[in-house]
């Protein structure tokens, strides 16, 4: 444990230690005492729900057996994330509730928007103006609006010192340079913002905190005892708070780091936070995964290095000094061991990494070792496909591994979840019968709302209609969706029938000749939406022999009498369609626009019976984005965007940890140790992230130590998972292209790792050990290749008949 002290005489009890458990364990222990109040409850902030719910199940061991028994109950236990606990504390030492907070993003847009239309004209702003002026500029305010309250909420929480200097009217960048010329309107515009909101913004107040806290203690209702677990990046608002509150209370950081040795050695060097790129702390790591993955926790530590340092240890892992020299780790073949488990490669590579120590070569990889797996898959598919049957495999080769000791992880789980659930069948499905041993259960988490409340794809599905062309085949999708067929009692039969109809009568796009008018093609109504159903509805009243034309309009021939119903039915839902685009096609203010969508998603959508809840979180979901806007006026791309974060992935801990077999993306489930780890989408120019280039972010410019990367933050999230494989590490990619079949290179970090893999190690006959490592699947699942040596690695009894039906005479 290390304490960081300030001149205040703060201290920050901090705790580190590669292995996340062994950091759950030291908690448990220092809960075991409990506070002189009973009822008071314990604050432990993390970074994800993920690692929510494996700390309270682990807690929960973890007390039980400090009791004497095997189990036990983690209650009366709060888990913010690090972020609301620093927001919430600073708002209340201010006065102000943490909800109602004006300089939250979601209030703050609507405050951006105003300033935005007050200054859009002055000569200061003419960069901005420039960029909303005409009919795309307009379409795109709202958007813009999001970005700034953003990028305003940013310079608050990483460079504090930033908003502070602008709001005395300065024009630097808060770390002693001035603004580049064509980004000081920035200063300007946020000065006008933070006149209009009179209240101070969130980086003014940390002094005002500081003070508060250390001469009122009680101004917030936290106990005496805090916990930071699992970070691996805190802003410098939240070290800020974070040692404010250390002045009277026990503040412990849980922190994981991947080498006590490269702790060490970069405390030896005194260096604290400053730009980036003069950063002297960049090339100390020697093992070179240490030196590309671990951007994160280096800067971390020198964020904390602010405060100076009293005394430091690491909390010992597997009985051992974390600092220890662990070439003890070696065993006679060049291999490393962790106690109670036997040497592989997977465990040499975390010992080199625990130790700093750059690959030497000497492992020998034994035949048998499949601690870390590498698949090379043609496309997204047949990864998934691959990922089946190495799991089926897992479990049968042990009987002893369960799918809850199993996570897979993927950069966008919203993209893999349908060829999961191809592959796996839906969620709680007890598995698809290829291996009768081991029937899997899957959940899928942290999936975006849209994607798990039908009724909000519905709203989503109608804002893009709203810009569309309304084409046959996108009416006919929206009717096949399951709100909306339950609206309209809409069958399989049904909609096989209406495909018939809308061909046969030959509606193209556009819902009559008005909707045209934007095209030049006001004058023609042939085709559209109105015309085909006029066609269709005719069809259904006239006698099928000899249908003349009627008004200039002639009659489909293809309805029968007895399918009146369905006919009324579609029409009916047309007709609603059209009322929707009426209003989805204006502008109006955004109290109006809550009652539009919520009586437009009553008229369509119709959630099941069973679940009433879908149409009731849709509504709130709508009134939470809408209802402080108040009568600022929004078209149709404003209401999308506004709605677009409701939409995203909002995870909760109902879906981890559930026993099934867990499906996530790479955030929730970071450095929650798993006996076996799978990577699913490691894919060239998908991971890391790399978003374009934002030449409105001063941060961006000259970034300093600790400040938000997203590349470097999918780094780390790599290493960590490399970390917390106990047993198996499991990675895929596309290593050849579905149509093809030309080569595809790995995503730049699995390249690296596979590097550092290949220096670490040999087989026995010296041979590379890429070559081993790396297994290039065949395009098709049921190639004979699947079921042969050297690996016969397919479970799929259908797919085993169509290899052998292949290979015969």
């Amino acid at each position: 444990m290390s304490e960081y002290r300030d001149s205040l005489g703060a201290v920050l009890h901090l705790h580190r230690c590669d292995r996340t458990d062994v950091l759950v364990g030291a908690l448990g222990a220092l809960l075991r005492t409990p506070p002189e109040d009973p009822f008071t409850p314990e604050v432990i902030a993390v970074p994800s729900r993920g690692v929510e719910r494996w700390i309270a199940q682990s807690l929960s061991i973890v007390l039980g057996a400090g009791h004497g028994r095997g189990d036990g109950v983690c209650a009366n236990v709060e888990f913010p994330s690090p972020a609301r606990l620093v927001r919430d504390v600073a708002a209340t030492c201010c006065g102000i509730a943490p909800d109602e907070d004006p300089w939250a993003e979601p209030r703050l847009v609507w405050t951006v928007l105003a300033v935005m239309d007050d200054c859009g004209q002055e000569p200061w702003c003419a960069a901005l103006g420039r960029h909303l002026s005409g009919e795309r500029g307009e379409r795109r305010r709202v958007a813009v609006a999001q970005r700034l309250a953003r990028l305003f909420g940013s310079y608050g929480a990483q460079r504090p010192s930033l908003v502070r200097d602008w709001a005395a009217g300065g024009y630097t960048d808060g770390a002693g340079a001035p603004l580049a010329d064509d980004l000081r309107w920035q200063a300007e515009f946020w000065r006008r913002l933070r006149e209009r909101i009179a209240v101070a913004s969130p980086a003014e107040r940390l002094g005002a905190v500081r003070d508060r806290l250390a001469l009122e203690p009680q101004a917030v209702s936290l106990p005496g005892r805090l916990s930071v677990i699992g970070a691996t990046r805190l802003a410098a608002d939240e070290v800020h708070v974070l040692a404010a509150l250390a002045e009277h209370r026990d503040v412990h950081l849980w922190l994981p780091h991947p080498s006590p040795v490269l702790w060490e050695r970069i405390a030896a060097t005194g260096s604290a936070a400053g730009r980036r790129r003069a950063d002297p702390t960049a090339l100390l790591a020697r093992h070179p995964l240490l030196a590309s993955l671990a951007r994160d926790a280096r800067e971390l530590q020198l964020a904390l290095a602010a405060e100076p340092r009293d005394t430091d240890e690491a909390l010992p892992t597997g009985g051992r000094p974390a600092a220890a020299d662990h070439s003890a780790d070696r065993t006679a073949d060049g291999s490393t061991a962790t106690p109670g488990t036997r040497a592989t490669l997977l465990t040499a590579l975390q010992a080199d990494l625990r130790a700093d120590r750059e690959p030497d070569g000497t492992v020998v990889v034994a035949d048998g070792d499949v601690s870390i797996q590498v698949h090379a898959c043609h496309g997204a598919p047949r990864q998934v496909e691959v990922l089946r049957e190495v799991v089926l495999g897992a479990l049968a080769d042990d009987p002893t591994l369960e799918p809850r000791h199993i996570v897979v992880m993927c950069p966008d789980i919203d993209a893999y979840a349908p060829l999961v659930t191809a592959a796996f069948g839906g969620p709680g499905h007890a598995g698809t019968g290829r291996h009768p041993g081991h029937a899997i259960r899957i959940r899928l988490a942290d999936r975006s709302l849209r994607r798990t409340n039908p009724v909000l794809s519905v709203l989503d599905r109608l804002l893009t209609l709203a810009q569309s062309r309304l084409t046959a085949s996108e009416v006919l999708d929206l009717a096949a969706m399951p709100p909306v067929r339950r609206r309209f009692d809409f069958d399989d039969d049904d909609l096989s029938r209406l495909r018939d109809w809308v061909r046969g009568s030959g509606v193209r796009w556009g819902l009559d000749a008005a909707a045209r008018a934007p095209y030049g093609l006001a004058t023609v109504r042939a085709h559209t939406w109105e015309w085909g159903l006029d066609r269709l509805l005719l069809g259904v009243a006239m006698d099928a022999d000899g249908l003349p034309l009627v008004g200039g309009t002639l009659p489909v021939d293809e309805v029968a009498s007895t399918a009146a119903g369905l006919a009324g039915r579609f029409a009916e839902f047309i007709d609603r369609i059209a009322r929707a685009g009426a209003n989805l096609t204006r502008t109006h203010p955004a109290r109006a626009w809550c009652d539009i969508l919520v009586a437009t998603l009553e008229d369509l959508a119709a959630p099941a019976p069973e679940e009433p809840w879908q149409l009731e979180n849709a509504c709130d979901q709508i009134a939470d984005a809408l209802q402080d806007g108040g009568d600022t006026d929004l078209d149709p791309a404003g209401v999308r965007a506004l709605l677009e974060d409701r939409l995203r992935g909002r995870p909760t801990r109902a879906n981890f940890r559930t026993g099934d077999l867990t499906f996530a993306t790479l955030v929730p489930m970071r450095s929650v140790p798993h006996r076996m780890i799978c990577v699913l989408g490691l894919d060239d120019g998908a991971f890391p992230r790399h978003p374009l280039p934002d030449g409105d972010d001063v941060l961006a410019r000259d970034p300093l130590t600790g400040e938000r990367d997203l590349a470097a933050e999918d780094r780390q999230l790599l290493l960590d998972a490399v970390l917390a494989a106990r047993e198996r590490l499991v990675l895929l990619y596309s290593g050849a292209d579905p149509r093809t079949g030309a080569t595809r290179p790995p995503a730049v970090p699995l390249g690296e790792l596979l590097d550092v893999l290949d220096a670490t190690g040999r087989r026995a006959d010296r041979s590379a050990l890429r070559e081993h490592l790396v297994v290039h699947h065949p395009l098709q699942p049921f190639d004979p290749r699947n079921f042969t040596d050297p690996f016969p690695i397919s479970f799929d009894g259908s797919a085993a008949a169509a290899a052998r039906a292949m290979v015969a005479p």
